[in-house]
């Protein structure tokens, strides 16, 4: 009899994870980019014990189920044995993460599932261009590094913070021209691509603009 109480609640417990899953709305799921790395936890309790599990697959009974997620899909940073841990997810996809919490006796329940997915890696825009010198009235080329799927939109600034935008570029390798009447400072504010848009600021770069010589001496006409 208490096999089958044991066998009841185990099947019992896996269909209430199953239709959590099944029933989460996409509006609640956790979202992150490639790439990226987020924290998991629930409340911590003394004398507890945490186990964190990731699946890239759910299907079958995720109560016995060990974690599936691959090296290159997602992992822990650090720790998976405590009540707060930190994922990195490496590969674009639907995953599922449990919690099992074990008390001083032995006693075990799955007291978290949930759901992540894991978009595409946001674009980047970088400058590869070092500081540069030009002289009064010439123009300046910054080269730049644009990675995810074009065509880009490019949003850039100067230090007085006057912003540019443009659009529809098509090359990753891309160059700006700027032409200051002044030495200043431009940076990338934004880049978007076709599946999300970064809003880091680049690291700056200096362009130097030296004035012309002036030609200061009077030419004297010679008698014959």
């Amino acid at each position: 009899m208490p096999r089958l109480l044991y066998i009841a609640r185990s099947l019992a417990i896996a269909a209430m994870l199953l239709l959590l899953l099944a029933l989460a709305p996409a509006r609640a799921q956790n979202v992150v980019y490639q790439g990226e790395t987020s924290t998991l936890a629930v409340v911590p309790e003394p004398f507890f014990s945490y186990k964190w599990e990731l699946y890239s697959d759910a299907t079958g009974n995720l109560v016995t189920k060990p974690g599936n997620a691959q090296a290159d899909e997602a992992v822990f940073v650090g720790s998976s044995m405590q009540a707060s841990v930190q994922v990195n997810w490496l590969k674009p996809g639907v995953y599922y993460y449990k919690v099992t919490v074990s008390d001083i006796t032995g006693c075990s329940t799955n007291a978290k599932i949930g759901r992540m997915l894991v978009k595409e890696a946001k674009p980047t825009a970088t400058i590869l261009s070092g500081d540069q010198n030009i002289c009064d009235g010439e123009t300046a080329t910054i080269e730049i590094a644009l990675t995810g799927r074009g065509p880009w939109d490019l949003t850039y600034s100067d230090e007085a913070g006057n912003l540019k935008t443009i659009t529809g570029i098509t090359d990753s390798n891309y160059e700006l021209s700027v032409n200051p009447n002044v030495s200043t400072q431009y940076f990338i504010t934004e880049v978007k691509d076709q599946n999300a848009t970064n809003t880091e600021d680049s690291p700056p770069v200096w362009v130097i603009v030296s004035p012309r010589p002036v030609f200061l001496r009077t030419i004297h006409a010679v008698e014959p």
